[in-house]
């Protein structure tokens, strides 16, 4: 990808854990200084979120009925501090040497102030190492909870470049799906569970994003043990909406354009004691830019909880086992429809059955919307 200019905005990675993928397509297109990995250069602070604007009123909750939208979109976003997402050696003329490692720093640290100046790229941090030519530094850093301050100095590499030895990322791009806006906020979510560093497998940090319009360009079929994915293609330069919140339960934010909603009718979201086993649709995007309504099931439910693996669905429909094999990654925030509610919105697929997967409570995604809305107007 070429390099654009530096803008605070973005998505999630697929990950496996125990035969279960998380479905947004986050295709490791970084936004970062060297057009596209992960860069190497020489740690988090109290995290912020980008505030919501004073337009949306803070007195005004997500509403009973909300408009289901299944589209694709491009998602970008761009961390608060910069994510150490693996340490590496330093090549010396003296041999070698861990700077990074030594210092105390681990991956799924992020780093926001180098010599008390706060660093949110990593373009910053490398113009840092480069004027302290092997002098100390001070880094701060956050561990989860945990917010470090470490020492270190740079070395220089055999072609005299100055290291710290740590590999960095500040920003992600992909493809994942919308599951509602709300008309009355202007909120809309998607994903149903949060965009984590593909390294680390850490909720990534948000300072800014947002996302764009997208278009499925083809899909790779999911069989047994290889899951799909949707392919497609969208544009950096033209946002739809700003995102607030990356969490655990989806990605929330404002819609500045309403292209995405025209046409269509809000529905009663579901209470989970209307939620049952049976028949159920979901509404998905997995060609150009058309949304179209497919046949699952769902076989069982787990209502109990308030995490991202509430419901158990399987696909039924004929046309979208032919197209896709059942759930594919790029689908994540494909609403949940029964009895003309919306249920939910697809979160995973089975590793080893792509006709099956798991869904997240809509309810459960407004009130962390919600909640976190509420934080930002605070």
């Amino acid at each position: 990808m070429e390099k654009g200019p530096k803008q605070k905005g973005g998505p999630g990675m697929a990950g496996a854990l125990a035969g279960v993928l998380g479905l947004c397509l986050l295709a490791a297109i970084l936004l970062t200084g060297d057009g596209g990995r992960a860069s190497e250069a020489a740690a988090p602070a109290m995290l912020t979120m980008p505030r919501l604007s004073a337009a949306a009123s803070v007195d005004t909750e997500i509403g009973e009925q909300v408009i289901p939208l299944g589209r694709a979109v491009g998602i970008k976003l761009f961390s608060d501090g910069v994510l150490v997402v693996g340490l590496s050696p330093v090549e010396t003329e003296r041999g070698t040497q861990y700077p990074g490692r030594d210092c105390g720093l681990k991956a799924g640290d992020v780093i926001t102030h180098i010599n008390g100046e706060e660093v949110d790229t990593i373009e910053e941090i490398q113009e840092m190492v480069a004027q302290q030519q092997g002098e100390q530094l001070t880094i701060q850093a956050v561990r989860g909870q945990r917010q470090l301050q470490l020492t270190t100095a740079p070395v220089a590499n055999s072609q005299g470049n100055y290291q710290l030895g740590v590999w960095l990322r500040d920003s992600m791009a992909g493809i994942g799906t919308v599951t509602f806006y709300d008309p009355e906020t202007g909120v809309f979510a998607a994903l149903g569970h949060g965009i984590n560093d593909v390294d680390t497998a850490m909720l990534m940090p948000l300072e800014s994003g947002a996302i764009m319009e997208a278009t499925v360009s083809d899909v790779k079929k999911g069989v047994s043990g290889q899951p799909g994915e949707l392919h497609g293609q969208f544009d950096l330069t033209r946002d739809l909406g700003t995102l607030y919140a990356n969490t655990n339960l989806g990605i929330f934010g404002q819609l500045d354009q309403n292209e995405l909603t025209q046409g269509l009718e809000p529905v009663e979201v579901a209470d989970r004691e209307q939620i049952h086993t049976g028949k159920a649709t979901i509404l998905s995007n997995i060609r150009g830019d058309k949304v179209e309504e497919f046949d699952i099931e769902i076989t069982k439910l787990f209502l109990d909880g308030d995490g991202t693996r509430n419901l158990m669905v399987q696909v039924t429909d004929q046309e979208l086992l032919e197209t896709t094999g059942g759930i594919v990654q790029g689908m994540s925030g494909s609403p949940i429809l029964q009895d003309g509610r919306l249920v939910g919105a697809v979160t995973h697929v089975l590793v080893s059955d792509p006709q099956r997967g798991y869904g997240i409570l809509a309810e459960n995604m407004i009130r962390q919307a919600d909640s976190c809305r509420q934080a930002q107007m605070s």
